[in-house]
């Protein structure tokens, strides 16, 4: 079965045997977009966040039929002209990764976030940004994502 969608503004299509297998494989495998992470294969922890369509989206769990035609958006395609995102920017000012390995689902999901809630408040980012990161980067991720709001008011 093919499956066609705009990943990171260009049209691709890969080929799948199971529909239902999870778009993070076609990404990874497929693509060869390796910065979108496998973490724990249940959508709880957070590593394999994509954006689908603008929406902050678990790839792990999100079928690969489901993107047919759809607007998708890895770490990958965060950034634009050369110029780093917003939040790219804010976690190299705050130093934000210690391993490094969760760290494009947690800016993907609080870019996502951000287009939601532009200035969120600490318990806005306690609500939404629910990944894991092994290495307890919250408290540097938390003031890279006031950081990131910062940048993107001076932006507007």
């Amino acid at each position: 079965m093919k499956i066609s969608f705009i990943i990171n503004g260009s049209t691709k299509s890969v080929e799948v045997s199971d529909g239902n297998a999870p778009l993070l494989w076609s990404i990874r495998d497929g693509l060869d977009l390796k910065g979108t992470k496998f973490g724990c294969g249940k959508a709880a922890c957070g590593a394999c966040t994509i954006h689908v369509d603008d929406m902050a989206v678990r790839s792990c769990s999100y079928p690969v039929k489901m993107a047919e035609g759809k607007k998708i958006t890895t770490i990958e395609g965060l950034s634009q002209e050369g110029n780093l995102h917003p939040v790219q920017q804010a976690w190299k000012e705050e130093v934000v990764p210690q391993c490094g390995y969760c760290q494009p689902g947690f800016m993907m999901a609080t870019a996502a976030m951000l287009k939601e809630i532009p200035n969120p408040t600490d318990q806005d980012i306690d609500d939404n940004i629910i990944n894991v990161c092994r290495c307890a980067t919250y408290y540097r991720m938390r003031k890279a994502i006031h950081r990131a709001a910062a940048i993107n008011s001076k932006n507007l």
